[in-house]
């Protein structure tokens, strides 16, 4: 099984080194829209959150995907890097494409999982759809991406 974490790590090389962030940043894509409206209540501002990430990251400003998009776990991962949270995204920024992002549902943790989120998503690229799933974490009443699969 090592040897299968090895090759994997090989070939996702940023992906293993930032984690959820950089992901986050291809999910949400330049110029891009995000789909959110089928929504209501706590469901509408979890994908509201995925909204608010494409926008902060099309108008280039990191530090907001910092400190209001990017669960704090994640932030802290990033921070750890050189140059901290901001300039790890930034120098991502470059490497993205447009594409539409879709929300397709959303779930809510209840009892032990209260305060997170699960959100399908579907990346539209170029005519190819990707599925991913979001996973969101509720910090000081604000949604905050934790991770993408």
């Amino acid at each position: 099984m090592p040897a299968t974490r090895a090759t994997a790590a090989r070939s996702r090389p940023r992906r293993a080194r930032w984690g959820a962030p950089l992901a986050a940043l291809a999910l949400a894509g330049c110029g891009s829209t995000v789909a959110s409206t089928n929504f209501s209540g706590e469901r509408n501002e979890v994908a509201q959150a995925i909204a608010n990430l494409q926008s902060d990251v099309n108008a280039q400003e990191q530090q907001k995907v910092c400190n209001n998009d990017l669960a704090s776990a994640v932030v802290a991962r990033l921070d750890a890097a050189a140059g901290g949270c901001k300039q790890a995204l930034k120098d991502q920024l470059t490497e993205i494409d447009n594409s539409e992002v879709k929300v397709d549902s959303v779930q809510l943790g209840s009892g032990r999982e209260a305060g997170t989120a699960t959100a399908h998503v579907r990346t539209i690229y170029s005519g190819k759809t990707r599925a991913s799933t979001v996973s969101l974490r509720k910090e000081n009443g604000k949604w905050k991406l934790a991770a993408i699969e």
